[in-house]
Protein backbone atom coordinates (compact mmCIF):
# COMPACT_ATOMS: atom_id res chain seq x y z
CA UNK A 1 0.00 0.00 0.00
CA UNK A 2 1.37 3.36 -1.07
CA UNK A 3 1.42 6.77 1.23
CA UNK A 4 -1.06 8.56 -0.27
CA UNK A 5 -0.25 12.28 -1.30
CA UNK A 6 -1.84 15.87 -0.73
CA UNK A 7 -3.71 16.96 -3.84
CA UNK A 8 -1.55 20.07 -5.38
CA UNK A 9 -4.69 21.70 -6.12
CA UNK A 10 -4.84 22.47 -2.36
CA UNK A 11 -4.01 26.13 -0.86
CA UNK A 12 -0.61 26.54 0.54
CA UNK A 13 -2.09 28.84 3.51
CA UNK A 14 -4.39 25.13 4.18
CA UNK A 15 -1.01 22.68 3.64
CA UNK A 16 0.97 25.22 6.12
CA UNK A 17 -1.68 25.53 8.73
CA UNK A 18 -2.44 21.45 8.72
CA UNK A 19 0.88 20.82 8.20
CA UNK A 20 1.45 19.17 11.97
CA UNK A 21 -1.74 17.45 12.15
CA UNK A 22 -1.39 15.72 9.04
CA UNK A 23 1.94 14.10 10.07
CA UNK A 24 0.35 12.38 12.76
CA UNK A 25 -2.58 11.75 10.71
CA UNK A 26 -0.38 10.75 7.94
CA UNK A 27 1.44 8.16 10.50
CA UNK A 28 -1.26 6.34 11.70
CA UNK A 29 -2.54 5.59 7.79
CA UNK A 30 0.12 3.83 6.97
CA UNK A 31 0.54 -0.22 7.78
CA UNK A 32 1.88 -1.41 10.77
CA UNK A 33 4.76 -2.83 9.15
CA UNK A 34 6.09 -0.06 7.83
CA UNK A 35 7.04 2.20 11.03
CA UNK A 36 10.32 2.38 11.44
CA UNK A 37 11.41 0.62 8.61
CA UNK A 38 12.40 1.20 5.00
CA UNK A 39 9.17 -0.33 2.19
CA UNK A 40 10.71 -1.97 -0.68
CA UNK A 41 8.16 -1.57 -3.43
CA UNK A 42 7.19 -3.93 -6.12
CA UNK A 43 10.93 -6.46 -5.57
CA UNK A 44 12.66 -7.76 -8.15
CA UNK A 45 12.71 -11.50 -8.49
CA UNK A 46 16.24 -12.31 -9.97
CA UNK A 47 18.05 -15.56 -11.07
CA UNK A 48 19.13 -15.81 -7.08
CA UNK A 49 15.61 -15.71 -5.69
CA UNK A 50 14.38 -18.03 -8.38
CA UNK A 51 16.77 -20.38 -7.41
CA UNK A 52 16.03 -20.27 -3.63
CA UNK A 53 12.01 -20.44 -4.79
CA UNK A 54 12.98 -23.72 -6.34
CA UNK A 55 15.08 -25.02 -3.73
CA UNK A 56 12.48 -24.18 -1.15
CA UNK A 57 10.00 -26.16 -3.14
CA UNK A 58 12.29 -29.14 -3.69
CA UNK A 59 12.02 -29.43 0.28
CA UNK A 60 8.56 -29.30 0.93
CA UNK A 61 7.93 -31.97 -1.51
CA UNK A 62 10.77 -33.89 -0.11
CA UNK A 63 9.64 -33.56 3.82
CA UNK A 64 5.95 -34.79 2.38
CA UNK A 65 7.63 -38.11 0.40
CA UNK A 66 10.44 -38.59 3.25
CA UNK A 67 7.03 -38.94 5.77
CA UNK A 68 5.93 -41.81 3.99
CA UNK A 69 9.39 -43.91 3.65
CA UNK A 70 9.69 -46.27 6.52
CA UNK A 71 12.37 -45.00 9.29
CA UNK A 72 14.16 -41.63 9.28
CA UNK A 73 15.29 -41.08 5.84
CA UNK A 74 18.62 -39.15 6.01
CA UNK A 75 18.82 -39.14 9.85
CA UNK A 76 17.03 -36.05 9.64
CA UNK A 77 15.59 -34.44 12.39
CA UNK A 78 13.26 -31.52 11.84
CA UNK A 79 12.24 -30.86 8.25
CA UNK A 80 13.95 -29.58 5.24
CA UNK A 81 11.86 -26.14 5.34
CA UNK A 82 12.94 -25.69 8.31
CA UNK A 83 16.22 -24.18 7.37
CA UNK A 84 14.95 -21.54 5.18
CA UNK A 85 15.08 -17.83 6.92
CA UNK A 86 15.68 -14.65 5.56
CA UNK A 87 15.20 -13.76 1.60
CA UNK A 88 13.03 -16.91 0.97
CA UNK A 89 10.87 -18.54 3.74
CA UNK A 90 7.98 -20.35 4.31
CA UNK A 91 5.00 -17.94 6.19
CA UNK A 92 3.82 -19.07 9.79
CA UNK A 93 0.64 -20.28 8.22
CA UNK A 94 1.81 -22.01 5.72
CA UNK A 95 4.31 -23.73 8.31
CA UNK A 96 1.44 -24.95 10.43
CA UNK A 97 -0.57 -26.24 6.98
CA UNK A 98 2.70 -28.45 6.14
CA UNK A 99 2.90 -29.48 9.40
CA UNK A 100 -0.41 -31.18 9.54
CA UNK A 101 0.23 -32.10 5.75
CA UNK A 102 2.88 -34.49 7.35
CA UNK A 103 1.50 -35.27 10.54
CA UNK A 104 -1.39 -36.83 7.61
CA UNK A 105 1.23 -38.35 6.02
CA UNK A 106 2.60 -40.20 8.50
CA UNK A 107 -0.80 -41.74 9.47
CA UNK A 108 -1.28 -42.24 6.13
CA UNK A 109 2.33 -44.48 6.27
CA UNK A 110 1.12 -46.27 9.29
CA UNK A 111 -2.13 -46.98 7.54
CA UNK A 112 -0.22 -49.09 4.47
CA UNK A 113 1.77 -50.42 6.80
CA UNK A 114 -1.21 -52.18 8.48
CA UNK A 115 -2.22 -53.57 4.76
CA UNK A 116 1.39 -54.69 3.99
CA UNK A 117 2.95 -51.73 2.29
CA UNK A 118 6.16 -50.14 3.25
CA UNK A 119 8.55 -47.93 1.21
CA UNK A 120 12.23 -48.20 2.17
CA UNK A 121 13.55 -45.24 0.69
CA UNK A 122 12.39 -42.08 -1.32
CA UNK A 123 13.75 -39.38 -4.13
CA UNK A 124 11.78 -35.98 -5.01
CA UNK A 125 13.34 -33.54 -7.60
CA UNK A 126 11.45 -30.22 -8.29
CA UNK A 127 12.18 -28.38 -11.68
CA UNK A 128 10.92 -24.80 -11.57
CA UNK A 129 8.88 -24.39 -14.73
CA UNK A 130 7.82 -20.74 -14.58
CA UNK A 131 7.76 -17.55 -12.98
CA UNK A 132 5.65 -14.37 -12.81
CA UNK A 133 5.93 -11.50 -10.90
CA UNK A 134 3.04 -8.97 -10.31
CA UNK A 135 3.39 -6.47 -7.64
CA UNK A 136 4.42 -7.99 -4.26
CA UNK A 137 2.76 -11.24 -5.51
CA UNK A 138 5.00 -13.79 -7.24
CA UNK A 139 3.53 -16.43 -8.67
CA UNK A 140 5.84 -20.09 -9.10
CA UNK A 141 5.24 -23.18 -11.47
CA UNK A 142 6.79 -26.14 -10.21
CA UNK A 143 6.66 -30.47 -11.80
CA UNK A 144 7.70 -32.31 -9.18
CA UNK A 145 9.14 -35.97 -9.63
CA UNK A 146 8.80 -38.30 -6.83
CA UNK A 147 9.73 -42.14 -6.70
CA UNK A 148 9.52 -44.74 -4.33
CA UNK A 149 10.97 -47.79 -3.17
CA UNK A 150 9.03 -50.84 -1.95
CA UNK A 151 10.10 -52.53 1.00
CA UNK A 152 10.26 -56.24 0.15
CA UNK A 153 7.53 -56.87 3.03
CA UNK A 154 5.73 -59.75 0.86
CA UNK A 155 8.75 -60.09 -1.32
CA UNK A 156 7.44 -59.49 -4.94
CA UNK A 157 6.77 -55.88 -4.31
CA UNK A 158 7.64 -53.77 -7.95
CA UNK A 159 10.96 -52.48 -7.72
CA UNK A 160 9.59 -48.80 -6.95
CA UNK A 161 6.57 -46.47 -7.72
CA UNK A 162 6.72 -42.70 -8.87
CA UNK A 163 4.40 -39.96 -9.92
CA UNK A 164 4.81 -36.20 -11.61
CA UNK A 165 3.13 -33.53 -10.29
CA UNK A 166 2.98 -30.01 -11.31
CA UNK A 167 2.34 -27.04 -8.34
CA UNK A 168 2.08 -23.41 -8.28
CA UNK A 169 3.65 -21.98 -5.58
CA UNK A 170 2.71 -18.49 -3.91
CA UNK A 171 5.11 -16.09 -2.76
CA UNK A 172 4.70 -12.79 -0.61
CA UNK A 173 7.30 -10.31 -0.43
CA UNK A 174 6.90 -8.38 2.81
CA UNK A 175 8.44 -5.03 4.25
CA UNK A 176 11.92 -5.53 3.33
CA UNK A 177 11.24 -7.29 0.14
CA UNK A 178 12.04 -11.22 1.63
CA UNK A 179 9.60 -13.27 0.13
CA UNK A 180 7.07 -15.51 2.14
CA UNK A 181 5.91 -18.92 0.71
CA UNK A 182 2.27 -18.01 1.34
CA UNK A 183 0.21 -20.97 -0.53
CA UNK A 184 0.73 -23.84 -2.59
CA UNK A 185 -1.90 -25.54 -4.84
CA UNK A 186 -1.39 -28.51 -7.17
CA UNK A 187 -2.28 -27.75 -10.99
CA UNK A 188 -2.72 -31.48 -11.72
CA UNK A 189 -6.59 -32.49 -12.90
CA UNK A 190 -7.03 -35.09 -9.62
CA UNK A 191 -4.75 -34.65 -7.01
CA UNK A 192 -3.87 -38.02 -7.11
CA UNK A 193 -0.16 -38.35 -6.24
CA UNK A 194 0.63 -40.53 -2.96
CA UNK A 195 2.21 -37.87 -0.95
CA UNK A 196 -0.69 -35.57 -1.37
CA UNK A 197 -3.25 -34.65 0.84
CA UNK A 198 -5.77 -32.23 -0.52
CA UNK A 199 -9.46 -33.42 -1.57
CA UNK A 200 -9.18 -34.71 -5.39
CA UNK A 201 -11.12 -32.54 -7.64
CA UNK A 202 -14.11 -34.55 -8.98
CA UNK A 203 -16.06 -34.98 -12.35
CA UNK A 204 -19.04 -32.97 -12.81
CA UNK A 205 -22.14 -34.96 -12.56
CA UNK A 206 -23.14 -36.73 -15.58
CA UNK A 207 -26.64 -37.14 -16.66
CA UNK A 208 -28.05 -40.48 -17.43
CA UNK A 209 -29.48 -40.98 -20.72
CA UNK A 210 -32.93 -41.35 -20.07
CA UNK A 211 -32.89 -44.20 -17.58
CA UNK A 212 -30.73 -46.67 -20.25
CA UNK A 213 -27.05 -46.25 -19.24
CA UNK A 214 -25.88 -49.20 -17.17
CA UNK A 215 -25.32 -48.41 -13.82
CA UNK A 216 -21.67 -50.51 -12.41
CA UNK A 217 -22.15 -52.49 -9.05
CA UNK A 218 -19.39 -50.94 -5.93
CA UNK A 219 -16.56 -53.26 -5.74
CA UNK A 220 -15.41 -54.21 -1.90
CA UNK A 221 -11.91 -52.70 -1.04
CA UNK A 222 -11.52 -55.70 1.90
CA UNK A 223 -8.02 -57.02 1.82
CA UNK A 224 -7.88 -60.14 0.40
CA UNK A 225 -10.62 -60.51 -2.09
CA UNK A 226 -12.04 -64.08 -2.80
CA UNK A 227 -10.41 -65.89 -5.21
CA UNK A 228 -11.26 -64.76 -9.23
CA UNK A 229 -8.27 -65.65 -11.28
CA UNK A 230 -8.44 -64.36 -14.42
CA UNK A 231 -8.22 -66.08 -18.22
CA UNK A 232 -5.42 -63.93 -19.61
CA UNK A 233 -6.47 -66.64 -23.29
CA UNK A 234 -9.69 -66.40 -23.27
CA UNK A 235 -10.83 -62.73 -24.62
CA UNK A 236 -7.64 -62.81 -27.38
CA UNK A 237 -6.77 -60.05 -25.59
CA UNK A 238 -3.14 -58.86 -25.22
CA UNK A 239 -2.81 -57.81 -21.83
CA UNK A 240 0.75 -57.72 -21.34
CA UNK A 241 0.53 -55.07 -24.28
CA UNK A 242 -1.78 -53.24 -22.44
CA UNK A 243 0.45 -52.76 -19.64
CA UNK A 244 3.31 -51.86 -21.41
CA UNK A 245 1.89 -49.24 -23.34
CA UNK A 246 0.73 -47.78 -20.42
CA UNK A 247 4.64 -48.22 -18.88
CA UNK A 248 5.73 -46.67 -21.54
CA UNK A 249 3.11 -43.54 -21.79
CA UNK A 250 2.60 -42.76 -18.13
CA UNK A 251 4.43 -39.35 -18.28
CA UNK A 252 5.80 -38.93 -21.82
CA UNK A 253 2.35 -39.13 -23.64
CA UNK A 254 1.69 -40.45 -26.76
CA UNK A 255 2.24 -37.64 -29.50
CA UNK A 256 -0.88 -40.24 -31.74
CA UNK A 257 -3.54 -38.47 -29.43
CA UNK A 258 -4.87 -35.45 -28.08
CA UNK A 259 -3.86 -34.57 -24.22
CA UNK A 260 -6.92 -33.62 -22.12
CA UNK A 261 -4.90 -32.61 -19.21
CA UNK A 262 -5.92 -28.95 -18.48
CA UNK A 263 -9.48 -29.42 -20.62
CA UNK A 264 -11.71 -29.65 -17.13
CA UNK A 265 -11.98 -32.34 -14.06
CA UNK A 266 -10.71 -35.42 -14.84
CA UNK A 267 -8.02 -34.32 -17.19
CA UNK A 268 -6.20 -37.12 -19.24
CA UNK A 269 -7.14 -40.62 -17.44
CA UNK A 270 -9.88 -42.05 -19.32
CA UNK A 271 -8.20 -41.09 -22.51
CA UNK A 272 -5.40 -42.92 -21.16
CA UNK A 273 -6.49 -46.16 -20.21
CA UNK A 274 -8.44 -46.12 -23.83
CA UNK A 275 -5.14 -46.00 -25.78
CA UNK A 276 -4.03 -48.63 -23.28
CA UNK A 277 -6.86 -50.83 -23.80
CA UNK A 278 -6.72 -50.35 -27.77
CA UNK A 279 -3.10 -51.24 -27.42
CA UNK A 280 -3.98 -54.99 -26.16
CA UNK A 281 -6.76 -55.52 -29.20
CA UNK A 282 -9.77 -53.28 -28.39
CA UNK A 283 -11.44 -52.53 -31.57
CA UNK A 284 -13.34 -49.56 -31.82
CA UNK A 285 -16.97 -49.55 -32.32
CA UNK A 286 -17.35 -46.23 -34.93
CA UNK A 287 -20.37 -43.79 -34.63
CA UNK A 288 -21.48 -40.69 -33.48
CA UNK A 289 -19.61 -39.34 -30.54
CA UNK A 290 -22.10 -38.68 -28.31
CA UNK A 291 -22.98 -42.07 -28.20
CA UNK A 292 -22.08 -44.14 -25.18
CA UNK A 293 -22.51 -47.55 -27.57
CA UNK A 294 -19.95 -46.57 -29.83
CA UNK A 295 -16.31 -46.06 -28.81
CA UNK A 296 -13.26 -44.62 -30.50
CA UNK A 297 -10.24 -42.66 -30.47
CA UNK A 298 -7.56 -41.23 -32.85
CA UNK A 299 -5.46 -37.68 -33.08
CA UNK A 300 -8.44 -36.36 -34.87
CA UNK A 301 -11.63 -37.47 -33.32
CA UNK A 302 -12.75 -38.92 -29.91
CA UNK A 303 -16.00 -40.45 -28.64
CA UNK A 304 -17.16 -39.55 -25.40
CA UNK A 305 -17.09 -43.43 -24.12
CA UNK A 306 -13.07 -42.89 -24.98
CA UNK A 307 -12.07 -39.95 -22.89
CA UNK A 308 -15.21 -39.79 -20.63
CA UNK A 309 -15.08 -41.60 -17.14
CA UNK A 310 -18.64 -42.12 -16.62
CA UNK A 311 -19.30 -42.96 -20.47
CA UNK A 312 -16.37 -45.57 -21.14
CA UNK A 313 -18.17 -47.54 -17.99
CA UNK A 314 -21.70 -47.83 -19.53
CA UNK A 315 -19.69 -48.46 -23.11
CA UNK A 316 -17.57 -51.32 -21.07
CA UNK A 317 -20.68 -52.65 -19.70
CA UNK A 318 -23.20 -52.29 -22.47
CA UNK A 319 -20.79 -53.66 -24.92
CA UNK A 320 -20.05 -56.66 -22.53
CA UNK A 321 -16.22 -56.02 -22.70
CA UNK A 322 -16.24 -56.24 -19.30
CA UNK A 323 -17.39 -57.86 -16.34
CA UNK A 324 -17.63 -56.40 -12.81
CA UNK A 325 -15.39 -58.00 -10.00
CA UNK A 326 -16.62 -57.86 -6.95
CA UNK A 327 -13.65 -56.60 -4.73
CA UNK A 328 -10.85 -54.28 -5.75
CA UNK A 329 -8.34 -57.10 -5.12
CA UNK A 330 -9.45 -59.37 -7.55
CA UNK A 331 -7.89 -57.17 -10.52
CA UNK A 332 -5.37 -57.93 -12.30
CA UNK A 333 -3.13 -57.00 -15.54
CA UNK A 334 -5.01 -55.30 -18.32
CA UNK A 335 -8.34 -54.71 -16.01
CA UNK A 336 -9.45 -51.04 -15.25
CA UNK A 337 -10.81 -49.20 -11.56
CA UNK A 338 -12.83 -46.30 -11.86
CA UNK A 339 -13.36 -43.90 -8.00
CA UNK A 340 -16.21 -41.87 -7.10
CA UNK A 341 -14.46 -39.44 -4.64
CA UNK A 342 -17.60 -37.95 -3.45
CA UNK A 343 -19.94 -40.50 -3.71
CA UNK A 344 -22.29 -38.73 -5.79
CA UNK A 345 -23.04 -41.21 -8.62
CA UNK A 346 -20.75 -39.67 -10.61
CA UNK A 347 -17.71 -41.40 -11.20
CA UNK A 348 -14.34 -39.41 -10.86
CA UNK A 349 -11.21 -40.97 -11.92
CA UNK A 350 -10.29 -44.05 -14.28
CA UNK A 351 -6.33 -46.14 -13.94
CA UNK A 352 -5.23 -49.43 -15.54
CA UNK A 353 -3.93 -52.48 -13.84
CA UNK A 354 0.07 -52.69 -15.26
CA UNK A 355 1.05 -55.85 -12.51
CA UNK A 356 -0.07 -58.12 -10.09
CA UNK A 357 1.74 -59.38 -7.33
CA UNK A 358 0.92 -62.19 -4.35
CA UNK A 359 -2.46 -60.39 -4.64
CA UNK A 360 -1.95 -56.72 -4.45
CA UNK A 361 -2.62 -55.13 -8.13
CA UNK A 362 -0.60 -51.96 -9.12
CA UNK A 363 -2.18 -49.40 -11.30
CA UNK A 364 -0.81 -46.49 -13.56
CA UNK A 365 -2.38 -44.04 -14.60
CA UNK A 366 -2.85 -39.99 -15.80
CA UNK A 367 -3.85 -37.03 -13.63
CA UNK A 368 -1.80 -37.33 -11.65
CA UNK A 369 1.08 -39.21 -14.13
CA UNK A 370 1.61 -42.29 -11.86
CA UNK A 371 2.81 -45.37 -12.68
CA UNK A 372 2.94 -48.90 -10.38
CA UNK A 373 0.83 -47.41 -7.12
CA UNK A 374 -0.91 -50.09 -5.43
CA UNK A 375 -4.89 -50.50 -4.65
CA UNK A 376 -3.79 -50.70 -1.31
CA UNK A 377 -2.12 -47.22 -1.39
CA UNK A 378 -5.20 -45.57 -3.10
CA UNK A 379 -7.60 -47.33 -0.36
CA UNK A 380 -5.00 -45.76 2.09
CA UNK A 381 -5.45 -42.12 0.37
CA UNK A 382 -8.90 -42.19 -0.05
CA UNK A 383 -10.82 -44.49 1.95
CA UNK A 384 -14.07 -42.45 1.81
CA UNK A 385 -14.43 -43.36 -1.65
CA UNK A 386 -16.63 -45.39 -4.10
CA UNK A 387 -14.66 -48.36 -5.89
CA UNK A 388 -15.75 -49.98 -9.25
CA UNK A 389 -13.24 -53.09 -10.75
CA UNK A 390 -13.45 -53.64 -14.21
CA UNK A 391 -12.58 -57.43 -15.75
CA UNK A 392 -11.24 -56.51 -19.31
Amino acid sequence: MKTRKLSRTRRRATILGAAAASVVAGAAMLPNWSAGAAVVDDPRVDARTKATFQRLADAVFTDRTDALVDGRQGNRDKPLTDGFSGDVRMSAGTARGEDAALSALDQRKDKLAKLGEKYSKGSTTVSLDATSVKGRKAKVAVTETTTLTYEKVRGSEPGTTGFQAHHELTFSADRRGDWQLTGIRATDEGDLAVNQTARPVVEPMTAKVAGTTPSAPKASTSYPGPANPKNFTASGLDYPAMATYAKQYWSNYNPAYPNFNGQGAGGDCTNFVSQSLKAGGWKHAPGYVYDYTKWFGNADIQSHSFIGVNEWSWFAQNSKRTTSLANVYQLDVGDVLQLDFDKDGSKDHTMIVTSRNRGVPYLTYHSTNTYSRSVASIIASYPNALYYAYRT
